[in-house]
């Protein structure tokens, strides 16, 4: 038992706990009273619980459609990750039944906070849901289990994760439209999950994400002093060579923040008005220091350790392609 629990973090069991709860405060007080959807398993659980008896509501759809995918996608995405998403869904039934059978809220004709305005309630259930989902992820586990079949079924098929999941949503969306003889509600479920989408990835990515920059020059030495100087960075080298001109080049890769970018492109141009820069997004910059980079590694020679001393002062003083 112990072995499927290797790596797990308490905290992140409360972060999981959390996000199943917000999940649930978005679907059933947002979505739900107004006959909105949400996406993929959860959309999907909402529509059934609809057109079934009563005592089938959406906190028993959202175990039985979810908990099955999770373990069938066990051996693709570990133990832990099924562990932490199968947590997390519990608490999204746990909350969904709280806020609908026990809590003193009406939620069965209106929103008690938004009412019956369809747009309210579609833009703040998705942003709602969208966080819970997006912190789902964020500590190492999934919400709804279609992601988990995009993961093992999108390459098969020759598409993408995204194009798998927005395949399953606009068969769903279709569906419910013609379920309800509305086009209405689907459409404004449409916004839903394009807002709980955006959101995932704020949350995931963050709202500030680094920028990578790649600058070929031909004066590497002089064009990394100054932003060294400038910025107090690290930065890789990289040795190239052009494919027209066949002459000797070198790429710098170095990880910035979006407010450095343009002083860093007016320095390159001082040192070099010849050089090529590309500028990429990075969602996160993980980073080992040398020490930790060489525990458990051991010298066979004394001149070995010195080696490996000196190159670990120079990393630390350096970097390795990382931001300080």
């Amino acid at each position: 038992m112990k072995k499927y629990f290797k790596g797990a973090k308490g905290f992140h069991f409360i972060m999981l706990a959390v996000a199943g709860l917000i999940n649930a405060f978005g679907v059933t007080v947002f979505l739900s009273p107004v006959s909105l959807y949400d996406s993929g398993v959860s959309g999907t659980s909402m529509m059934l619980c609809q057109i079934t008896p009563d005592y089938l509501s959406l906190s028993v759809f959202l175990i039985l459609l979810n908990l099955p995918l999770f373990i069938f996608g066990y051996k693709k995405q570990g133990a832990l990750f099924t562990i932490y998403s199968v947590y997390a869904v519990c608490f999204y039934s746990l909350g969904a039944f709280l806020i609908t059978n026990v809590l003193p809220m009406d939620v069965s004709l209106s929103s008690p906070i938004a009412g019956t305005d369809l747009l309210l309630c579609s833009v703040f259930g998705g942003l709602i849901s969208g966080i819970g989902s997006g912190l789902t992820i964020r500590f190492g586990g999934a919400i709804d289990g279609i992601e988990v079949m995009a993961v093992i079924f999108a390459k098969k098929i020759g598409i993408t994760v995204g194009m798998f999941v927005m395949m399953y949503n606009l068969v769903l969306y279709l569906l419910i439209g013609f379920l309800s003889r509305s086009w209405m509600l689907p459409m404004y479920s449409i916004m839903t999950y394009y807002v709980s989408l955006k959101t995932v990835d704020f949350i995931v990515e963050g709202f500030d994400r680094a920028k990578s920059a790649m600058i070929i020059t031909n004066r590497p030495e002089q064009t990394c002093r100054a932003l060294s100087e400038t910025f107090g960075t690290g930065m890789t080298l990289i040795e190239a060579k052009g494919y027209y001109s066949s002459m000797e080049k070198t790429v710098i890769y170095l990880v910035l923040n979006r407010f450095q970018i343009g002083k860093m492109r007016n320095i390159v141009k001082a040192e070099d008005p010849m050089a090529f820069i590309a500028i990429s997004e990075v969602a996160d910059v993980f980073r080992t220091n040398a020490h930790e980079a060489n525990v458990g590694t051991k010298p066979d020679s004394e001149k070995e350790k010195k080696e490996a001393e000196g190159e670990a002062d120079t990393d630390a003083a350096h970097g390795a392609g990382g931001e300080n």
